[in-house]
């Protein structure tokens, strides 16, 4: 026996005194399958491992049958396994022992030891492996800069996560969209459909694109035709919708200046609105936002690709506020694959393509394919003021641009892009349509019109269907 696994043996024979400690702190925790854990005898445990009868030529798989085994697999098999920035240690096993009981961990020691499920995590306790950590450092006090930018949601369903992700909305002053609002009975409550709120409001996650800055400072910025400035307290009308979270990562939350965009960002966080793609600075425009929901854990992600021959928006810098731009990708690619370690679901959402083009372009796909390999599972794109098409590229659903979401007195289609993110670990991707006319959003509910624009996303698209309920899917 080596001093190593001796000294691991003996951590073991004192877990107990900190599995009680743990148990204490633990105990107003919500958990899937939570126990009431007891520690073992102080006495050592018998150290007991037995082959299987079938046996590979190449790889013993053992049956692991007490925790002293557990343990030996699990930090073995995790040892070069990271999960973030730290490492799976005798500290947090004791804390999932305490938490979901031995037979958790026999299992999870199990299963890793024999093909690196990491999914066995979730399967034995209703958490992910990241989830986990993150209860972790809640309980012990750990760890805690891994608990910023961390937002916990309460699902309608334990089946599934639904997030829904709209285009351009727009509060500035003196813009249409606005006007029209003020002279409503109702405000932006007559501004959208019924039935449309009550979808937005139902979503688990509620994502919007901010196309303006909030800010009372600033001048427009010179030689720019279009500028869009709304006034700090429109940021409640978010509430409406029921927003989660914000991209800021357009070419107009620049309009006003650098005084406007951080006031923008001081708004949103006096709202508790999460924003992601613009910030105080590089390290601020380049930080996921992360929710945890039934269990696991999404990142969200934005950077712009606009503007893409002129320079009115300011991107981030290590000093200066700005927006994350993502024409030369590297700076976004890094973003995507930190929140892949750190995270089981990456959602990109992108601000890119041609304006009144409703044809996706090659530069947009050239991207695309960058942010497939860095690790993202779904891209939302906008930009354009108009619907581009769907694909799936190796598995990724992608939408190219939502367009206007709320925007316009014109007569357009749009719709709200839909994730939804089933208890087995499967992504259904999903095409809500609406209609946006005189100043009004609506979610379209009769059957021959949204034939009509689901046969139009269509023909904008590649290798892709959508049934009548909307569910996108690849074809052959």
């Amino acid at each position: 026996m080596s001093e190593d696994t001796d000294l691991r043996r003996k951590a073991l024979r004192m877990a107990g005194i900190g599995i009680l400690l743990f148990g204490m702190v633990c105990s107003g925790c919500d958990r899937k399958a939570q126990v009431n854990a007891e520690p073992e005898s102080s006495e050592k445990i018998e150290y007991v491992v037995t082959e299987t009868e079938e046996v590979s030529t190449e790889t013993k798989k053992l049956v692991i049958e007490d925790l002293d085994d557990a343990y030996e697999a699990l930090l073995d098999s995790c040892s070069k396994e990271f999960i973030g920035d730290y490492r799976i240690d005798e500290s947090f096993l004791n804390w999932v022992y305490a938490n979901y009981g031995k037979e958790a961990v026999l299992n999870i020691a199990q299963e890793s030891q024999e093909d690196q499920n990491v999914n066995v995590w979730y399967e034995e306790t209703g958490n992910s492996i990241h989830v986990l950590w993150l209860l972790y450092c809640q309980d012990t006090g750990m760890n805690e800069e891994d608990l910023q930018q961390v937002y916990w949601k309460t699902c309608s369903s334990e089946d599934e996560v639904v997030l829904d992700f709209t285009g351009d909305i727009n509060f500035a002053e003196g813009w249409g969209t606005t006007e029209h609002m003020d002279g409503q009975p109702n405000g932006i409550n007559d501004c959208f459909s019924k039935d449309l709120l009550q979808e937005m409001n139902h979503a688990d996650i509620m994502m919007i694109n901010n196309e303006f800055t909030y800010s009372t400072r600033g001048e427009p910025l010179a030689g720019k035709d279009y500028t869009f400035r709304a006034d700090p307290k429109r940021v409640d009308l978010l509430e409406t919708f029921g927003t989660d979270i914000v991209s800021l990562a357009n070419n107009h939350v620049y309009d006003y200046g650098e005084a406007a965009l951080i006031d923008t960002i001081d708004t949103l966080e006096e709202a508790g609105i999460p924003y992601v793609g613009a910030g105080k600075d590089l390290k601020d425009a380049m930080r996921p936002v992360y929710f945890v929901a039934n269990g696991k854990k999404i990142a969200i992600v934005s950077a712009t690709q606009i503007e893409r021959s002129l320079n009115y928006t300011k991107e981030a810098t290590e000093t200066t506020p700005g927006v994350l731009k993502t024409l030369n990708p590297d700076k976004f690619l890094k973003v995507i694959e930190e929140a892949r370690d750190n995270s089981d679901y990456v959602i990109a959402f992108v601000h890119w393509g041609t304006e009144g083009n409703n044809y996706f372009g090659s530069d947009q796909v050239a991207l695309a394919k960058q942010f497939v390999e860095a690790g993202v599972d779904v891209i939302i794109g906008g930009h354009t003021h108009c619907l581009q098409g769907m694909e799936y590229m190796d598995g990724v659903p992608i939408i190219y641009s939502l367009g206007n979401f709320w925007f316009s007195a014109s007569t357009l289609d749009t719709g709200l892009s839909q994730v939804i993110i089933r208890d087995d670990g499967t992504i259904d991707f999903r095409f809500l349509p609406c209609i946006q006319k005189n100043y009004k959003t609506s979610l379209v509910t009769d059957e021959s019109e949204k034939r009509r624009i689901f046969d139009f996303m269509e023909s904008l698209s590649v290798g892709i269907t959508i049934d009548d309920d909307g569910y996108v899917t690849a074809t052959e």
